[in-house]
């Protein structure tokens, strides 16, 4: 087994390793593990794509979800990718805001640029030009401090998937 992550400024983390057991092994490994009886995660497979949440719970607003894609390279060796992040109604109301900061910027900048043109008071648009990049860096610094307080709980997704991947299938 060899991994391979990629650096923490990410507010996604990813990882990638290679392993030399079939497709259809890690699977299975994956789906004797998920259903015992005591296993206290949540957890969807769709064919070659995992996804393992954490307990109902433990749940909140900043919990991540732990997915998993696991790629065929040929009939004895396998890569499997993973990418922690927010629950998806939790990524896509964050790239929202980030979306909104955006159009927002774009927009008192020219709103800015055509008032200084004609030569009328441009303070309101000026203001809200240079408000807007910091309301960004607030939104990413509070993604970071999400990340960050979900760690616990991506810690413990990652060692039960190291588990669940060292685990031989005949173990129950």
């Amino acid at each position: 087994m060899e991994a391979e992550k990629n650096s923490d400024i990410h507010l996604r983390p990813r990882f990638k390793m290679d392993f030399s057991e079939s497709q259809q092994e890690i699977i299975s490994k994956f789906k004797a593990n998920l259903n015992e009886g005591n296993c206290k995660y949540c957890s969807k497979i769709v064919d070659e794509h995992i996804i393992i949440d954490v307990p109902a719970e433990e749940n909140h607003f900043w919990s991540p979800q732990l997915n998993i894609e696991i790629e065929k390279i040929n009939d004895k060796e396998t890569i499997v990718k993973g990418l922690f992040g927010p629950k998806p109604q939790v990524w896509t109301l964050f790239m929202f805001f980030h979306f909104a900061v955006a159009v927002a910027f774009i927009g008192f900048s020219v709103m800015a640029y055509v008032q200084w043109s004609i030569h009328t008071d441009y303070s309101f648009a000026l203001t809200m030009v240079l408000a807007l990049p910091a309301i960004w860096f607030i939104m990413y610094f509070l993604g970071r401090i999400g990340k960050k307080t979900g760690h616990k709980q991506m810690d413990e997704l990652y060692k039960f998937m190291m588990k669940t991947l060292e685990r031989k299938l005949s173990e129950k």
